[in-house]
């Protein structure tokens, strides 16, 4: 029997190829324009760009192969965020979200959205499995968080929204939907900043939503076309290309991640990395995700030390995001998050393996 996220890795790569006719070109074309000539009917991208335009559209047919349900591409991961907010709440209702979350979802939710009547609830990761659901109209949270890299066990916590009536978005941008697949496991809707591991090289800014409810699908499509937040032709086509490589770039991201955990462990370092036993939701992450992702947490005691080991390595990039071919460390304590000074997320990349572990090394001995 055919692994799921393997036929979904060949439905990507063969999304456009499987429908070429004689003569058609392999590659997807980059159509740029912002109108179109009309016939009586139109096809929905082939009206207007704000709409929608075919470019456009081929990204979000690979990006539905992912996720297992029909995708909306947006500019950014926080257009994406804040459709799924506009499309769902109202003045009067109530938005949970994880206090230990990304920073900028919590400013929309917790100060943009209150103007609007919608009053926004936090509770750490680790508490949501608790946490009070009554009002609840939409529960917005990420697993693994960010950037402690704690988890929620999601069949539960979608078996509790469900009870309360409330929808559950879960952002899967640390996984993508070749390591864990919201949607199957009871969620309404997934989101994730494709800036990160789906493109994957550092030069664009999207995002996308994925629903198999159509309704909700609509209302979606609605709100990214009267807010304006339909990316360019350019970065769709950018993606497209990104993410015929993403399951081979997964695969040794995260072969290299868990030698860079142990090699870090091995040092009396405090890792936090969902692979590891000594993680608290090691055994959730076996069964919940394909593999444990890329992104370590890890605690060099001070700001001084994480800023040796960065600088020492010759091979880490000092730089906020994550998810690219290359690995990249990013001291969050200077952007607000709860966590210590020494805190580095580190993305690990595509590197060969021998070299990076030796690059760990040198900024180890620096520290």
């Amino acid at each position: 029997m055919t692994d799921p996220i393997q036929a979904a890795a060949m439905a990507l790569l063969h999304h456009r190829t499987s429908r070429l006719a004689e003569g058609d070109p392999v590659a997807e074309p980059m159509l740029t324009t912002a109108t179109f000539r009309l016939g009586d009917q139109p096809a929905q991208d082939a009206i207007y760009g704000r709409y929608a335009t075919p470019t456009v559209t081929a990204c979000e047919g690979r990006l539905s192969e992912i996720e297992g349900a029909p995708a909306l591409l947006f500019a950014s991961g926080m257009a994406a965020i804040a459709a799924v907010m506009l499309a769902t709440c109202r003045a009067g209702d109530r938005i949970l979200l994880p206090a230990d979350g990304y920073f900028h979802t919590r400013v929309l939710g917790g100060e943009m959205l209150a103007g609007m009547g919608i009053e926004t609830v936090e509770v750490q990761t680790r508490d949501l499995g608790d946490a009070d659901l009554a009002g609840i109209r939409l529960a917005m949270i990420e697993t693994p968080s960010n950037p402690a890299l704690d988890l929620v066990d999601l069949a539960a916590f979608s078996a509790r929204t469900r009870e309360a009536g409330a929808l559950l978005a879960v952002d899967n941008t640390f996984a993508t939907g070749f390591l864990q697949r919201p949607l199957e496991l009871g969620a309404d809707i997934v989101v994730a900043s494709d800036t990160k591991a789906a493109g994957g090289h550092s030069d664009l800014i999207l995002g996308h939503v994925a629903t198999r409810d159509e309704a909700l699908h609509d209302r979606l499509a609605d709100v990214r076309k009267f807010a304006g937040s339909i990316p360019g032709p350019f970065e769709a086509w950018l993606l497209s290309r990104s993410l015929e490589t993403l399951e081979l770039r997964l695969e040794r991201m995260c072969a290299n991640a868990a030698a860079v955990a142990a090699r870090l462990a091995a040092a009396d370092l405090a890792v936090t990395y969902p692979g590891r036993p000594d993680h608290p939701d090691h055994a959730l992450a076996a069964t919940q995700m394909r593999a444990p992702g890329f992104v370590i947490g890890t605690d060099f005691g001070s700001k001084a030390a994480a800023e040796r080991f960065i600088a020492a390595s010759g091979a880490i990039l000092s730089a906020t995001s994550f998810g690219s071919t290359h690995t990249s460390a990013d001291r969050r304590a200077r952007w607000g998050d709860a966590v210590p000074e020494g805190y580095l997320r580190l993305s690990v990349g595509i590197e060969p393996q021998a070299p990076l572990l030796d690059a760990i090394g040198r900024g180890l001995a620096a520290i």
